[in-house]
Order: C-alpha cells, then structure tokens, then sequence
C-alpha cells in the first residue's frame, strides 16, 4: 500500500469541535463528555452548590454535572502532573546536591474574549486545593501587565486593547521568571475591569504557593524566534500545563454580546464605571456598539493571535453554546 492510500485509509472524517481529527497522526485524543467523566475514577466532589454560585461567571452558570463530568477528572489530571513534578524537582535536587527552593507548578488557561477562561480558573483553583498535596494555589490574570490607558493613548494602542503588543510583556516575563525561580514574594500589578485600566500603586503578591494559574489570551503565543539561536524566552516557557478554551466564534459572539448586555443593566450603571456612558444608551444601540466592538477589536485578535495557538495548547476544551463541555482532547504524551 501506497504512502498516499495509507494517509487516506486513516483519515478521520472532521466533526464540528474536533481538534485534528481530520489529519492522520493527530497530536491530540479526544474525548467525548461521557468519555472523559469516567476517567474521574473516584476522585471525590468538593464543591457545594453555594461554592458554585459564586464560582459561576456574569452568564455562565456552573452546574453539579459540569463540574463532576469535566473538572474532577481534569482535576485528577493536574493532580496527576503536580506529583510528578514534584518527584522530578526532588529527584533533581538530589542529583545536583543542592536543596531548592520551592517551585510552583504553573497552569495557564488561554482562550477569547468571553469563552469563560476565568470562570475555569476559579473552578480548578477551588478544586485543586482541596487536593491534600498542593493546598495553596494561587490565580492570576495577565490582564494586570497590560499597559495602563495613558501609556496605550500615547501608543495609539487603545483600539488594539488586548492584542500582543498592549502587554508588557518583558515584565510579565520577568514576573514568571521570579515565581520560577522560587523568589518568596513576587508582585504584579492589578487591573480593574470596572474602570478598564491599570489600578495605579496597586500589587498582587504571589508567595511560593504549590500552584500559581495563569489566564490570558496570550499566553500560548509564541515571539519571533532570532535566526543567530539566540535565547528569547517566551510566557509559554514557564507553563508546566496548559489549557485552551474553545468554541466556534460565533457561539463566542452571542456570549460576548449577552455579557455586554447584562452588565450593561448592572455595573455600567455605576458612575465610576468606565463604561458607565453607555448604561443610558437604548439597548439596540447598546447591542450594535457591542457588536461592532467585537467584530473590530475581539473577533480580530482571536483570528490573528489567540485562536492560532490552540494547537499548543495540552488540553482543549470544546464548548457547546449552553456552556456545557463537549468535547476535550489531550496532547498524547
């Protein structure tokens, strides 16, 4: 048999939220939703119904299910990891004779605009530490290395809000190089989406926790690698595991419209809000700004710069438009 015949004997007919069944030799395995809630095994649930609630986002609502179907066993996982990077440092350790310092095993969860990054985060946060080995995890967002509004007017930058090039990237590096090499307390600054800018004197601190998640759009992007083989470090490299949250960008589109809405009803109304001018505007202007600020600003950013590094990604979560997880694929080892 022919190379060629061989390729097409295997080929995979491509179903809507597959992630490279259509190609021979996938890198990924995916998992249908009853699939994958067997590999839980008998990971026990931890969550309470109120600690759903508060860990659901502004339009999606956490159930029993979703959390026993594809986070326990996602969880499991991570746990899964976390020891054999422990057991790798340790045995490390040993072999060079030195006694390091504790490293913290670092999650990132990328994704669009509005496909619920950080309603994932705070999930696996509040799963994670219940696991006994690995009590504190910490989360942040990389939101906060974004350059303050000031700094995006002067670069002309502010329609590209979200795109590589409004991070401080080199300080987000160096953020992440301090948490890797076991520095005590590691600051970030903190960014308010309330008032859609940098909180200026304001920190978060990162001390030495067991876990440290990190979400943002951006964080699987690779740089322009330099043609001397010189070093460029990129976010990715400090990731021990990451997560790709997926949905089909119009299904993306109606989520990001929907939030807009209802915030529009609840904080925009704030006069501290920086979105507080549109809270008086009818809805069906409201709903055609949102639109237009999708189209022109989110929707460009997933197609030029987030969606291409899903295939980086360890694990994809594909999302149906309830918010339910249909399917998950997971890097082969």
């Amino acid at each position: 048999m022919t190379r060629r015949k061989l390729a097409r004997k295997r080929r995979v007919p491509r179903r809507k939220g597959d992630v490279e069944t259509s190609i021979p030799f996938s890198p990924y395995r995916v998992f249908s939703r009853e699939e994958w809630a067997r590999l839980r095994a008998d990971t026990p649930m931890t969550l309470k119904p109120s600690e759903l609630e508060e860990l659901s986002g502004v339009i999606e609502e956490l159930s029993v299910d979703e959390v026993e179907q594809i986070y326990l066993p996602l969880s499991r996982l991570l746990n899964l990891y976390v020891a054999a990077a422990q057991k790798l440092h340790s045995v490390s350790s040993e072999f060079l004779s030195r006694k390091d310092l504790k490293v913290p095993f670092v999650i990132g969860v990328a994704g669009s605009v509005a496909v619920g990054k950080s309603t994932t985060a705070r999930v696996l946060q509040a799963l994670l530490a219940r696991w006994p080995d690995h009590p504190r995890v910490d989360l942040m967002t990389t939101d906060g290395f974004l350059y303050p509004n000031a700094e995006l007017e002067r670069l002309n930058l502010m329609d590209r809000k979200g795109f590589p090039e409004s991070f401080d990237t080199a300080r987000l590096l160096q953020f992440l190089g301090d948490v890797k090499s076991g520095m005590a307390v590691v600051t970030a600054p903190v960014y308010s989406h309330f008032q859609y800018d940098i909180l200026p004197g304001q920190t978060l601190s990162v001390e030495q926790p067991d876990i440290l998640i990190i979400e943002g759009l951006n964080i699987l992007q690779p740089g322009e690698m330099p043609k001397d083989g010189g070093t460029v470090p990129f976010v990715s490299d400090f990731i021990d595991f990451s997560i790709y949250i997926d949905a089909e960008p119009s299904v993306i589109e109606q989520w990001y419209l929907t939030r807009f809405l209802r915030l529009r009803s609840t904080a925009f109304r704030d006069p501290g809000s920086y979105f507080h001018k549109f809270a008086a505007l009818a809805p069906e202007h409201v709903k055609a700004l949102a639109l237009k600020i999708w189209r022109t600003v989110n929707l460009k950013n997933l197609h030029e710069n987030i969606l291409p590094t899903r295939r980086r990604a360890q694990l994809i979560l594909f999302k149906g438009e309830n918010h339910r997880v249909k399917t998950v694929a997971l890097r082969k080892l």
